[in-house]
């Protein structure tokens, strides 16, 4: 299927300036991953590098506290996509919600450290992370019984760890 222009600089748009993965951004203007990625690789063969103007966008403020906030933004944002589709998927058992929860959050805290140095607010967001990772460790080899329960509640109570 053809799709216009307009749909091509959207999905760039979202890529770069929003800082979505480019799998969000395809599924966000309802193009298949296999043609976004197609337009990135042709845009990059042309001299628009997707990945360069994503770098040069995320720096554009100057201030290395703003690119970690937009970095941090970006993991957020990830991983509650994440979250959605999980609790989407109506097929998924509660074992694969929960391992992929843990993965997710585990994604998340490993960024978070390696942002700590550069802005020390972080830190305090990798310590919650870190709990929330021990405890989806927990419920899964303890209580798997309460995995479901605890698959469902994770999505809020990721905001309100977000919000500090």
């Amino acid at each position: 299927m053809a799709h216009d222009d307009n749909i091509k600089r959207k999905v760039r748009a979202a890529y770069i300036y929003d800082c979505v993965e480019l799998t969000t951004a395809a599924e966000v203007n309802q193009v298949p991953l296999p043609t976004a990625r197609r337009w990135k690789l042709d845009a990059k063969k042309a001299g628009d590098d997707w990945d360069k103007a994503r770098g040069a966008q995320l720096l554009a403020g100057g201030a290395v506290d703003d690119v970690v906030r937009q970095t941090l933004t970006m993991m957020i944002r990830n991983v509650q996509a994440t979250m959605s589709q999980i609790e989407q998927d109506g097929e998924m058992t509660p074992d694969k919600k929960v391992a992929l929860l843990a993965t997710a959050s585990d994604a998340f805290s490993k960024n978070a450290a390696a942002l700590r140095r550069f802005a020390p607010e972080t830190d305090a967001l990798a310590i919650r992370l870190d709990v929330l990772k021990k405890l989806a460790e927990f419920i899964h080899s303890r209580f798997p019984q309460h995995k479901e329960a605890f698959a469902e509640i994770l999505q809020p109570f990721g905001e309100v760890l977000a919000d500090g």
